[in-house]
């Protein structure tokens, strides 16, 4: 059997696609590991097709890296529907992917922490396919709209109506997401990794707003519990089981969302779950974020 070879040329227009196609499928389906297929099957494409008679390679590479997004998350749309308890994106580690996901076409305003954070991926979730997709086209990676609609092959009109809707839906909660700069995050989990090792329920107290919420994802592969809302009710699970817990493992700092986080192994060296944060304005956390589901915790 012959091996097919491919041109230069054509491997380097695609290989400085690739962070993009990554990055954008990635946001659009809340799981690297589906995402890296994407990309892959968009490589066979590419691979097949008459390269050198497009009009625009790099346009032809996001339509069918969209197209082929959407389809992937309209059929995961059902397993998330019947998934057992809280469903949260899959972290990806930037110790482990480095930085595929943050594409070297956008600017530094274009791509804030924002963008890759879990409670900005949880906002996205309550988009349809389409929405969601036309949504970051526009404003994440700053498509117009008539490329947008050729792409999701709508018309100019619906378009823009499909991004206005999805801008609606996303408003009041975006407005609400807080960046903190880099130094704060590390000092407020520094002090967060400490409370907990160490016990210091007051310690922790301090760290959390009074509406924090802990979300954890098991994905009924192991035990993780239903939403906690109120500092109260997180205090208390902290002091009756978290505390016992965590302090057994070992914890490891790591960027995880374009921020800081925490991946956190057993005795085993085995990762047993991967934390990450929303912060507040006042620079306290206001939502904490635990995968436990062992199949979104395979680091590359």
């Amino acid at each position: 059997m012959q091996t097919r070879t491919y041109p230069e040329k054509h491997l380097q227009l695609f290989e400085e696609r690739r962070s993009f196609l990554l990055g954008l499928s990635y946001r659009i389906l809340g799981s690297f590991s589906d995402a890296e297929d994407v990309v892959q099957d968009v490589f066979i494409k590419w691979s097949q097709a008459a390269i050198d008679q497009l009009d625009n390679p790099q346009a032809w590479l996001t339509t069918v890296c969209t197209r082929q997004s959407i389809d992937l998350l309209r059929a995961a749309h059902k397993s998330r529907t019947e998934y057992i308890g809280t469903w949260l994106p899959e972290p990806f580690y930037e110790s482990a992917d480095g930085a595929h996901l943050i594409s070297d076409d956008l600017s530094a305003e274009q791509e804030s922490d924002e963008t890759l954070s879990t409670a900005f991926m949880l906002l996205l979730e309550r988009l349809s396919p389409k929405e969601r997709a036309a949504y970051l086209l526009y404003e994440i990676f700053d498509q117009p709209y008539a490329e947008i609609a050729r792409i999701l092959e709508i018309s100019t009109v619906y378009c823009r109506q499909l991004i206005a809707r999805a801008r609606q839906h996303v408003a009041d909660e975006k407005s609400q997401i807080t960046t903190l700069p880099s130094h704060r995050q590390q000092a407020l989990l520094a002090a967060f990794q400490h409370a907990v090792q160490t016990g210091n329920l007051e310690q922790l107290s301090q760290l959390l707003t009074e509406d924090i919420q802990l979300q954890a994802d098991g994905g009924g592969k192991v035990s993780a519990v239903a939403m906690l809302a109120g500092k109260e009710a997180v205090l208390r699970f902290f002091e009756r089981l978290l505390f016992s817990n965590w302090s057994q493992l070992s914890w490891h700092g790591d960027t995880i969302h374009h921020g800081a986080g925490f991946i956190c192994t057993d005795q085993q060296d085995q990762v047993n779950m991967a934390l990450t944060f929303a912060f507040s304005a006042s620079g306290q956390i206001r939502n904490l974020y635990v995968v436990r589901n062992p199949d979104k915790l395979k680091m590359s």
